[in-house]
């Protein structure tokens, strides 16, 4: 490695102190990019394609995104008015919830119109489609995102699948874990195992909000769970 850097040292040194040797190395370059012509346009169109490329499609999803936008404002409103038909499938002059989301998928609109959709289909009773809608999407919001979270828990535990709907719920809770939503979301997380009979993992979770979040509202109710928990554990054993 030494050897190394002493030779690129003094090759470094020969091309600035000999104008010759810089000379001779500049015309190698020359010679190169004659030889190569072809091959190197080649390289240059494709690298300007990709940046072109880049840039329509850049422009493009912003259009597409204040397109969605501007259609999602009677969807909205709809749900709001909690006309949650109209809201979903649209008025027939305005699309609904569920095609905004589907033919701007990828904007950021779209994924919202995928938040408001889960949310719709979840209060109408279509819980194995709340559930898709909901974890088709993401947030950099972390209230948001453990919301979402939360509620394809909820739509989870009305089809009786309440592991999964205890794994949402635990990581709601997670998602940025914080003094407020955190212990709700571990109490509906140990709510969801009692109701699949799984005691053990419902008194842990108990058991973490009374360690991790002392000064909740939920501790007392906690306390009061586990210990009946851990009595049900027992006996199923």
């Amino acid at each position: 490695m030494a050897k190394e850097k002493v030779k690129n040292h003094s090759e470094f040194e020969e091309l600035v102190e000999n104008p010759d040797a810089l000379a001779q190395r500049l015309y190698g370059s020359e010679d190169f990019v004659k030889k190569n012509k072809s091959k190197l346009l080649g390289v240059f169109i494709a690298i300007a394609a990709v940046i072109v490329g880049g840039f329509l499609y850049y422009n493009y999803r912003s259009t597409q995104n204040v397109e969605a936008q501007n259609a999602m404002f009677q969807a909205v409103y709809y749900f709001e008015a909690d006309s949650l038909s109209k809201a979903l499938n649209g008025d027939g002059q305005n699309v609904g919830l569920l095609e905004i989301a589907d033919d701007y998928s990828g904007t950021e609109a779209g994924n919202l119109a995928s938040f408001y959709a889960g949310v719709a289909l979840l209060k109408q009773g279509q819980f194995a489609e709340a559930a898709e809608r909901l974890q088709d999407f993401e947030s950099d919001d972390y209230l948001l995102q453990a919301r979402a979270y939360s509620l394809t828990g909820d739509a989870l535990l009305e089809q009786g699948k309440h592991s999964e709907a205890a794994d949402q719920y635990k990581k709601a809770a997670n998602h940025n874990a914080n003094e407020f939503f955190s212990p709700q979301y571990l109490m509906k997380a140990g709510i969801a195992y009692e109701a699949g009979n799984n005691y053990g993992a419902a008194a842990e979770v108990y058991d973490q909000i009374i360690k991790d979040y002392v000064a909740s509202a939920e501790v007392t109710d906690a306390k009061k769970f586990k210990a009946r928990a851990e009595m049900l554990a027992g006996g199923s054993n």
